[in-house]
């Protein structure tokens, strides 16, 4: 038979509840009302036998009064169930209980009285006692239910014996001797009654404790049955998953040493249980190649009692090797140890190869990343080597007593070739922040000077045009911050030399403004024009690479198209961004934000670098470490009109050998040579030349590391081809020996 376990609690708790004090008081009311009419037989049977012992009417009196106080009794009682449902205070109900036995006890002692004064035969004493003892028999009975009635019942009849055999030894002093006589008779019966409830209320207690603890133990049989088939449900889902699960599932004893296996361990290693069985894993599955670290690592963790995850190389039966992903749990005994092993293992071969080939992938990804960076060195200085030459030799005929024409002629050679400068470097700059590679560097400086520099640079175009180039700015704007000045710069040449080409009639005007942020200021400039504008199908596309709003503007305004997508990705590496808004052919508005650091203190005063007068190179023996000739011929027209002794080496090693011969003063070191690279022979001439000569590169590759590995070697300075003749004069006066 299946006995529900939220029956057998419910019994539990149902037999607490009836044997609460409230439970008893409730069960001892429902008893006593229930039980009125069988009580009246014995009180009927008692006033019979007054009525034939003393009279018809003492019996009928005493009769009628053991009933009303019975009744009256009765009455409260009937209303107890009812007022315990609705709350009333049990031990309250128990004391007014107390008060109305009470009027009951005394209506039976009176009617005993009546008997027993009206004549002192013993028939009619014995009689009394006999109809009291009944009464404290069942009064004492009562105690376990309804303690303070029974206790007032008890005392009212304790009182009643002797009080009576007070008064007969008084009114009857003839019968002195069997007045005695009963009291010594009522005296041992009072203490059998005494004894009898005793017994009877120890024998409820027994039994009230052994019916509690029979229910008891059957909860927890019943509570231990369920957790039984509970877990044995639960150990046969785990065996059915274990079984038939994709993964191995091993089970090992202390001893490491294999007991148990699921057939997925068979599938994957092909080994079966006779053949697993008594061995350890590593003993069956450890291939030669597999790592002592890790199989140490596991025998460890299982001598230790702990968990362990790891990967390892196996073997299977056929020889194959392949990668398991295992996890180790210890099971313990009551004593704490370690009584199995559970091992649970996954074939990650597959990962595996998958993360190999994303490792190859993302190694086949650097060496293009490597290769791309190298190429774009490569092209910047194939490029600008010739580009060197092209541009000095024009600006050495702008210089030149020329007439209108050729100036002219000389004048679009230059600014070709600085047009063509500009492709290379906004190639450049795209690579570089497209690779997430760090684009900006943080000075103070003045921010109303950048923006007015700006302008001033986009003027003389504007004014050719016939347009207006105004800037409004904020008086609240701060004055000096801390930021990427020239990177600032370069992206309002982009977005408003972009507002003056596309504009041909009104103007342009520059909004400036900011916001406080956390430690410093968000910028928001704003480039409004009044050109061509943008069509709303192509405001998406504005800031992709290589793209311009159609093919007819490429033509007809020219440009690579990496303007704006340069720009965007350095507004974006100074925590900002760019926006447009557009109609077309009434204007656009680029918004510009940048966030800038604050600063608290006074800005630093930049030092003053003058470049110094002619003389300041005089006396001076400079040597050219250059192999393309043109750009020595550059330089020494350069140089030209200078009081020095100027020298020229073709290669690295020329140019250490002439170091040593002639010990210039500074020394113009190109990267690239043959023989020997500048680098190098930079580093041989520091070997034994620490302060002297100045040493400054002159290199085509534009790079910000170029720079750094360059200072790291040596140099003293850096100059990026092509060369401006205003650029050398004023870094050689900078390093000339004696000049601050």
């Amino acid at each position: 038979m299946v006995v529900d376990l939220h029956e057998i609690e419910r019994e539990l708790t149902d037999f607490d509840v009836r044997n609460s004090p409230a439970g008893l008081f409730e069960r001892y009311a429902r008893a006593r009302v229930s039980r009125f009419l069988r009580r009246q037989v014995l009180t009927v049977l008692g006033a019979v036998a007054v009525a034939l012992l003393v009279s018809p009417l003492a019996g009928v009196f005493a009769g009628l009064l053991v009933i009303l106080g019975d009744g009256l009794d009765c009455m409260f009682l009937a209303a107890v169930p009812r007022r315990l449902a609705q709350g009333v205070d049990c031990n309250r109900l128990r004391r007014v209980s107390a008060l109305t036995a009470g009027l009951h006890a005394l209506t039976i002692s009176a009617g005993v009285a009546i008997a027993w004064i009206a004549t002192p035969e013993h028939p009619a004493v014995a009689v009394a006692l006999a109809l009291l003892l009944a009464a404290a028999t069942n009064a004492g009975l009562a105690l376990p239910f309804n303690r303070p009635a029974g206790q007032v019942q008890l005392a009212i009849f304790a009182v009643t014996a002797p009080v009576l055999f007070a008064a007969s030894a008084v009114l009857h002093p003839a019968a002195q001797a069997s007045i005695l006589t009963d009291a010594s008779s009522a005296l041992v019966m009072g203490f059998v009654c005494l004894a009898f409830t005793r017994q009877a209320w120890q024998n409820r207690i027994r039994h009230l404790t052994r019916n509690r603890a029979l229910i008891c133990q059957r909860t927890d049989l019943v509570r231990a049955n369920r957790q039984l088939e509970d877990s044995q449900t639960e150990l046969r889902y785990l065996a059915l998953v274990a079984e038939h699960a994709n993964d191995s599932v091993i089970l090992s004893g202390r001893d490491g040493r294999i007991r148990w296996i699921n057939d997925a361990f068979t599938r994957i290693t092909g080994y079966q249980l006779s053949e697993a069985r008594g061995k350890t894993p590593a003993e069956l599955l450890n291939a030669p190649e597999t790592s002592q670290r890790v199989s140490d690592g596991i025998a460890q963790a299982v001598a230790e009692g702990r968990p362990h995850r790891t990967q390892i190389l196996n073997a299977t039966k056929d020889g194959r090797q392949i990668w398991v992903g295992t996890n180790l749990v210890p099971v313990q005994d009551e004593n704490g140890e370690v009584e199995l092993v559970i091992a649970i293992e996954r074939d990650i071969t597959d990962i595996k190869a998958r993360e190999a080939e994303l490792a190859r992938a993302k190694e086949r990804a650097e060496q293009s990343e490597a290769a791309k960076a190298q190429f774009l060195a490569a092209m910047s200085h194939e490029i600008r080597t010739p580009m060197n030459g092209i541009i000095g030799m024009a600006d050495l005929l702008a210089e030149a007593d020329l007439d209108r024409e050729n100036r002219l002629y000389a004048e679009t050679i230059r600014q070709s070739g600085e047009a063509l400068l500009t492709i290379i470097n906004d190639i450049l700059d795209f690579s570089k922040l497209s690779a997430g590679k760090p684009a900006t560097h943080s000075v103070v400086f003045p921010l109303r000077q950048v923006v007015d520099g700006v302008v001033t640079l986009l003027r003389p175009q504007a004014r050719a045009k016939g347009l207006n180039i105004d800037v409004i700015a904020d008086p609240a704007l701060p004055v000096h911050v801390l930021g990427d000045d020239g990177r600032l710069r370069q992206i309002l040449l982009n977005i408003a030399g972009n507002a003056v080409k596309f504009t041909h009639a009104g103007g342009v005007t520059l909004s400036l403004s900011s916001s406080s942020v956390e430690d410093g200021h968000r910028l928001c400039i704003a480039v409004c024009d009044t050109g061509i504008g943008i069509a709303p199908d192509r405001l998406d596309h504005v800031f992709e690479e290589f793209a311009q709003a159609d093919a007819a503007t490429t033509r007809e305004y020219g440009g690579t198209g990496l303007g704006l997508s340069i720009s965007r990705l350095l507004a974006r590496e100074m925590s900002g961004d760019i926006t447009v808004a557009s109609t077309q052919g009434a204007g656009s508005c680029f918004t510009v934000t940048v966030v800038v650091g604050q600063i608290v203190e006074d800005p630093p005063q930049r030092r003053q670098t003058s470049f110094g007068p002619p003389e300041a190179l005089a006396g001076r023996t400079v040597l050219v470490a250059e192999d393309n000739r043109t750009n020595q011929l550059l330089l020494r027209k350069y140089l030209k009109g200078q009081k020095l002794t100027l020298h020229f080496a073709e290669n690295g090693r020329q140019a250490v050998e002439l170091v040593a011969a002639h010990d210039p003063d500074i020394v113009l070191m190109d990267m690239a040579m043959p023989v020997m690279d500048g680098l190098a022979a930079t580093r041989l001439i520091r070997r034994t030349r620490r302060d002297r000569p100045k040493i400054i590169a002159l290199t085509a590759n534009a790079f910000a590391s170029d720079k750094a590995t360059c200072l790291e070697a040596g140099m003293d300075g850096f100059l990026t081809k092509p060369v401006r003749k205003s650029d050398l004069l004023r870094v050689l006066a900078r390093v000339a020996p004696g000049h601050t």
